[in-house]
């Protein structure tokens, strides 16, 4: 049985970890709002770029000369995972959902015949994927010195990603990252951003008239489209992050608060139970004299 001064050096420690856990919450909350504005702000052109690509693509996918960013290479061989998580721990299964998510698509791939590469972005899942998967590595994004998202961060991952494939390294290339839906809920999500899906329904606009031609259009777009779609899943990554860890801090620090409860229950019973042997001893030791 633990001793009054251990029950007392543990309460001392874990109110210390719920003063830290406290004030993980509470930045991560307010770094929250900031992330939910982006990703909000980002959707809607995010969708109207895919509803432009959704009209390009319908007309120009199956015809001859296609670019290749939409007509893909003509091989279902190669595939690059982009597999995009945190620089930090801490925060729940948020990037474990995403890693497993990951696991899964590259065993079925593996298991159909099919080559596997994996350009992480972020350190966790680099992390817990390079155990099984570190041969399979192909490029590290660094993110830890990224303050706060930008666009410029999602064109560097995208023209390292285009670049790879202009040297014919993969046919297909698939995102991984958590789509944000509320504070207790991330969605994984795995996307092919190379080559561009074309919606199923999806009919070429007959309302409109291009200038330039849809060709020269698409040339233009088709990098961009991957570009805006990285880009939005940074920003749905970054804030399912920190809403994952603002939900992780809060569970422990309640339940740092309920150990701390249930330790100071314990501390009082076994100073009591000191208190009343001592005072035993001493009435015995009168009744002896």
């Amino acid at each position: 049985m633990p001793s009054l001064k251990d029950l007392k050096n543990r309460i001392g420690s874990v109110k210390n970890t719920r003063k830290i856990t406290k004030a993980m919450q509470m930045v991560a909350a307010a770094k929250l709002r900031r992330a939910q504005e982006a990703a909000e702000a980002a959707r809607p052109y995010a969708d109207r770029m895919a509803a432009v690509m959704a009209g390009l693509t319908a007309n120009a996918a199956g015809q001859s000369g296609a670019p290749r960013l939409l007509a893909g290479t003509g091989e279902d061989k190669r595939h690059l995972l982009v597999v995009m998580t945190a620089e930090r721990g801490l925060a729940g299964g948020f990037n474990s959902s995403i890693v497993r998510l990951a696991r899964v698509h590259a065993e079925r791939l593996r298991a159909e015949g099919k080559q596997v590469a994996i350009l992480t972005v972020g350190k966790k899942g680099r992390e817990q994927l390079k155990r099984d998967y570190g041969s399979l590595f192909v490029h590290h994004v660094d993110l830890s010195e990224v303050k706060r998202m930008g666009y410029d961060t999602a064109r560097a991952i995208t023209d390292e990603v285009l670049a790879r494939f202009d040297g014919g390294d993969f046919d297909v290339a698939t995102i991984f990252y958590n789509r944000f839906e509320s504070v207790i809920s991330q969605i994984p999500t795995a996307r092919q951003i190379i080559p561009a899906e074309v919606p199923d329904g999806a009919t070429a606009n007959a309302l409109y008239d291009y200038e330039p031609g849809e060709d020269a259009l698409l040339a233009e777009l088709l990098p961009r489209s991957v570009a805006t779609q990285i880009f939005a899943a940074l920003l749905e990554n970054a804030a399912s992050e920190q809403g994952a860890r603002m939900s992780a801090m809060d569970n422990a620090t309640r339940n740092a608060g309920d150990m701390i409860d249930r330790l100071t229950t314990q501390y009082n019973r076994s100073r009591q139970a000191a208190i009343t042997t001592e005072l035993i001893e001493i009435i015995a030791g009168a009744e002896a004299l």
